[in-house]
């Protein structure tokens, strides 16, 4: 199948947004489709440089930017994408933007189906407007949702929504990037950290809601072990190391991000990983994702086959379950701490949770994921 495939994430960047959007091409080509990439910018950058910062292993697929006038509300550029798309002659439309998906599902002398990937509910002044024009088309087209939950708050604010017009699709994982990973000992030796201490670690932004001051209660609650969090801006990262420098903190680390193609690495020369949300979670943007969240580490913890220590936030349990993961509650220090202390005293239920995770991920790729999507599409 040829796909016209756009998004407004900024390309190259560190935000999820824009990973998601490209592990998810990466998943349509391994599937074995063809596509175009439109994004709102002036440089179209170099498809080998994008491989090297996401660790694509894909082959390579055409990607443009289409300049777009922000105050335009990105207008001008659902016009100039779809215009763009058309070229291609494709078989079908995914885009992760409101307006355009709108747009293409009533263009006149179209019946091309469109795909619109909704990871929150609609804002915005005319963000229900834009929504309702996409249902009541009767044109071919599929509504995929991260997670049941959002699925569910969709719903209840637009019930018209056919059934056979969604799907929920959760992120997924590269499982090739978790397929050769060595011991714990020889991950560790090669990440540098040393051989004689637990490595408990986190993964992702330090936006808030992400845990980051319960992460460093842990840290000081076991100072046997050292904290690493794989992630941040540089902005956010120097704030939070002069944090713990003023608390006392020698076993915390924060790196800011590293390479994708040693992330799995990191991961795997880690005791435990956490994923220690709050009761509301922001993104780039702000908002508050945790009730219908996907988080992307989530499965990338699964593949990396380490105990998972988790806020029980209700969302997370369309993916993990008790056999899966420890559950704490949010915000909560002494469940956080009593979780780790369990997990550090026992490493059979550490290695029993691991490999519960680790069997449930494989069904879970980018690429199973894709072909879920298109398998949908009426």
């Amino acid at each position: 199948m040829r796909l016209a495939v756009s998004a407004t994430s900024r390309i190259p960047s560190e935000t999820a947004n824009s990973i998601q959007v490209l592990m998810a091409c990466q998943g349509l080509a391994d599937a074995g489709h063809e596509l175009t990439l439109a994004f709102p910018g002036t440089a179209t950058p170099d498809f080998d440089a994008i491989r090297a910062q996401y660790g694509l292993h894909c082959a390579a697929f055409p990607i443009s930017a289409v300049p777009s006038v922000r105050a335009l509300r990105r207008l001008d550029f659902c016009a100039r994408a779809l215009i763009s798309g058309a070229r291609t002659r494709p078989d079908a439309i995914y885009t992760w933007t409101l307006q355009l998906a709108a747009i293409a599902v009533r263009r006149p002398f179209s019946r091309v189906p469109v795909i619109y990937e909704a990871h929150d509910l609609p804002s915005g002044r005319f963000g229900a407007f834009w929504t309702r024009r996409f249902i009541a088309s009767g044109r071919p087209k599929l509504l995929v949702f991260i997670t049941h939950a959002l699925e569910a708050r969709f719903r209840e604010r637009f019930p018209t929504l056919a059934e056979a017009e969604s799907v929920v699709a959760p992120n997924g994982i590269n499982l090739q990037d978790y397929s050769a990973l060595p011991p714990k000992g020889e991950a560790r030796r090669r990440m540098g950290f040393p051989p004689d201490r637990k490595v408990i670690s986190c993964s992702g932004h330090l936006y808030a809601g992400r845990g980051v001051p319960l992460f460093l209660d842990l840290a000081a609650d076991f100072p046997e072990a050292d904290f690493y969090w794989f992630g941040g801006t540089a902005e956010s990262v120097r704030a939070y190391r002069e944090t713990a420098a003023a608390r006392g903190l020698s076993n915390v680390r924060f790196t800011g991000f590293i390479p994708k193609r040693d992330l799995p690495l990191a991961q795997a020369a880690s005791d435990i990983l956490l994923m220690p949300y709050g009761r509301a979670i922001a993104g780039s943007s702000g908002g508050n994702s945790a009730a219908i969240c996907s988080p992307m580490k989530m499965f990338e913890y699964m593949a990396a086959r380490r105990p998972i220590v988790t806020s029980d936030l209700p969302v997370l349990r369309e993916v993990l379950d008790d056999r899966s993961a420890r559950f704490c509650e949010p915000e909560e220090r002494e469940s956080w701490r009593a979780a780790l202390k369990r997990l550090l005293d026992d490493e059979a239920l550490g290695e029993a949770l691991a490999e519960a995770a680790f069997a449930k991920v494989q069904d879970l790729s980018w690429e199973s994921r894709a072909r879920r999507i298109l398998a949908a599409l009426p």
